[in-house]
């Protein structure tokens, strides 16, 4: 190929190659296809080479190393950061016969530091011609708090053009940052999405009529390429949105395959109510990140889903959004029970009528199959099925990212989540995700990176704020930041502690405030605290209080009602392996120490880190609060030193200054652990 290419210098090559996990997949023309955290990483590495470069991964460049043929060839070029703050070590590969010696333009002065930092800028990649942002549509209405018919025509505009694989279409939870009533700078937001096209309209009902006007622009010159007026009955207003979206393609030339035109003609219904109350639970599913409120969120979502399908029994979308809410309730352990998962299941059995081959409800599927079962393969099965119909949906890339988490597949996951961001850049949950496995892998300054990069995007999100803080403490035991940043958060709106209440709580115990741990524990709901995976109800909290406070009665009696509650579960589920983790902590502070011991056994053997890596490590961790709280000094040590390798919430703040380990600071070999907690955990 090589020699051929010189004999044609007009035709321009380049070449990324990785070694990684593909899978193949049909589209949606039931051809075969390829897709996989492999062939994103390969894209990324090619991209950072010019004409005629041939540019491998470190992972690659390191296997042909191993040949005497191939080592000459390989010139390290060093880390480079990409889109998105991701780092890539990258080795040209070239000898006289073939590729490119020139350093490559995106390294051109670029230099690496020997702790691994970029001395340089990041700098991104023109955006793709045919990428767009819908912006939340101006509402005209003589109510200014009737929005619903703007919010109603830019959500199906946006939906509608996310379904065209030949379109990058920015996700609903980025663009409805860029709120209407301000002047925009479409230039500085196409730039913050990385798109080239905005779009932007406004809509005006008026009596049983709405008029809606609609524009395209490229950002990049501030060039309007297309505008439209409609003025139709407000029965009419789904096709409105299927014209302009059908308009909007056809100007960015893009190429809409038979099965995308149909889908794009669908309505989502014909009941303006069902609409009105789907849009509204949208709002509530869109609102998760680290907040105390979650589990009751997803019941207002729920609860506001359950009205929409009561409207049209035959709304798809709405049931899909149900089963996928359902299921997270169950996941959270707000509600986990079988009843839960049936409601689940029933939502998505109706979806599964309604729309067989469907990609939404195939996408409900494999969250389903994560949520309620831990059913990995399960879940990339249903994927498959709903990738093409779905090429913008964020969510068929954050999916095999968590999965991957629970794998321990530390590479996947980090690519997914890079993805999943590309489509949802401003996705404050997607990016606290990101993060929260950096914290479980104690890679604080990672952790850090991408928390200032979402404090970018919404810089007022109080939760993103008070993680960023967090990593101090988790680092370097310093807990004056954080705690600085909670009573900013609090003089600026006191109404945010709902959110932080547990934050608040575990930095107050670190603290050993009393005042700020009242304060805190005041504000945390019935339902508990779920810092990872394992729900901790109010009277764990209770108990966790009054144990640090010394106050055994009070201790006593709120560890029982734990063990109560707990034991309720257990009776429905003997294997729930997250109730009985906290039942055996519970019974460890009452004094129950038999008991304890087997049950927090007998959780780690039902959801070992092989199975979930994630809420198998935090099980371990509880196992080795369980022994610290029997009095099994030994055991407890040997716990901690087991765990530290792996990836969970265990981290050199939290040891040094959580009264969960009070028992255990006077053993030097806890010292030691503490020390071994000061470094990241190994990948492998």
């Amino acid at each position: 190929m090589a020699r051929g290419l010189r004999n044609h210098p007009q035709i321009q090559l380049r070449m990324g190659v990785h070694s990684g996990p593909v899978d193949q997949i049909k589209d949606v023309n039931d051809r075969t296809n390829v897709a996989g955290a492999g062939i994103n990483i390969a894209q990324r590495v090619m991209s950072c080479g010019d004409a005629g470069h041939i540019l491998v991964s470190k992972r690659v460049a390191d296997d042909l190393a191993q040949d005497r043929l191939w080592q000459p060839l390989l010139h390290d070029l060093g880390q480079v950061e990409v889109k998105h703050g991701a780092k890539l070590g990258i080795v040209n590969l070239y000898s006289s016969e073939l590729g490119n010696s020139q350093l490559p333009q995106k390294f051109a002065g670029e230099t690496t530091n020997s702790d691994g930092k970029s001395a340089r800028g990041t700098s991104d990649a023109d955006a793709p011609e045919k990428s767009i942002a819908v912006l939340p549509f101006e509402s005209l209405s003589a109510d200014p708090n009737n929005t619903f018919f703007a919010d109603a025509i830019q959500d199906e505009i946006l939906t509608d053009l996310s379904k065209i694989a030949d379109l990058k279409v920015i996700s609903r939870t980025s663009v409805m940052q860029y709120k209407t009533g301000v002047k925009r700078n479409l230039r500085e937001i196409a730039d913050e999405l990385g798109v080239a096209h905005i779009v932007e309209g406004s809509v005006q009902p008026a009596g049983n009529r709405v008029r809606v006007r609609a524009q395209l622009i490229d950002a990049r010159s501030d060039r309007h390429i297309w505008a439209e007026r409609y003025d139709r009955p407000l029965d009419d207003v789904f096709a409105i949105q299927t014209d302009i979206a059908k308009a909007i393609a056809d100007q960015l030339q893009a190429t809409l395959s038979p099965a995308e035109k149909a889908a794009i003609e669908q309505p989502p219904t014909s009941n303006l109510v069902a609409y009105d109350r789907y849009l509204r639970a949208k709002k509530f599913y869109e609102m998760m990140t680290f907040d105390a409120r979650s589990p009751e969120t997803i019941r207002q979502a729920i609860r506001l889903l359950e009205q929409a399908v009561a409207h049209d029994p035959k709304f798809l979308v709405a049931h899909c959004l149900l089963a996928r809410s359902h299921a997270y309730m169950y996941w959270l352990g707000a509600d986990h029970t079988p009843g839960r998962v049936a409601l689940a299941k029933q939502a998505l059995s109706i979806a599964l009528q309604l729309q067989p081959h469907g990609s939404e409800p195939h996408l409900a599927a494999a969250w389903l199959a994560y949520h309620c079962h831990r059913d990995y393969q399960g879940a990339f099965a249903e994927l498959a099925i709903a990738q093409p119909g779905l090429p913008n949906d964020p969510s068929v890339f954050s999916l095999p990212a968590f999965i991957a988490r629970r794998r321990a597949e530390w590479e996947q996951c980090t690519a997914n989540f890079e993805r999943a961001v590309e489509l949802d850049p401003r996705s404050t949950w997607i990016i606290q995700q990101a993060a929260q496995t950096y914290w479980l892998l104690r890679r604080f300054s990672d952790m850090a990176r991408l928390l200032d990069r979402g404090l970018v995007a919404t810089p007022g999100d109080a939760n993103t704020r008070v993680a960023r803080a967090l990593v101090d403490l988790e680092s370097h035991a310093d807990v004056q930041p954080v705690h600085e940043t909670i009573q900013t958060i609090l003089l600026e709106d006191p109404s945010a502690v709902d959110a932080i209440a547990d934050q608040w709580l575990y930095v107050a115990l670190c603290r050993r405030n009393e005042a700020e741990i009242m304060s805190a524990l005041a504000s945390i709901p019935e339902i508990g605290i779920i810092p990872f995976n394992v729900r901790m109800p109010r009277s764990f909290c209770e108990g966790l209080v009054a144990r640090a406070q010394g106050n055994v009665i009070g201790s006593d009696s709120a560890f029982s009602s734990t063990g109560s509650e707990m034991e309720k579960a257990l009776r429905e589920q003997p294997d729930y392996a997250e109730a009985l983790s906290v039942l055996a902590m519970s019974d460890a502070a009452r004094g129950r120490k038999e008991d304890a011991l087997n049950e927090g056994r007998r959780a780690a053997e039902l959801l070992p880190v092989t199975k979930d890596a994630m809420t198998g490590a935090e099980i371990l961790r509880n196992l080795a609060i369980t022994y610290t709280w029997v009095g099994e000094k030994d055991r407890a040590i040997k716990q901690l030193e087991e765990l530290l390798p792996l990836y969970g919430p265990v981290s050199y703040g939290q040891l040094k200054l959580h009264p969960w380990w009070d028992p255990l600071r006077d053993d030097p070999r806890f010292e030691t652990v503490m020390e071994k907690a000061k470094k990241p955990v190994e990948l492998k």
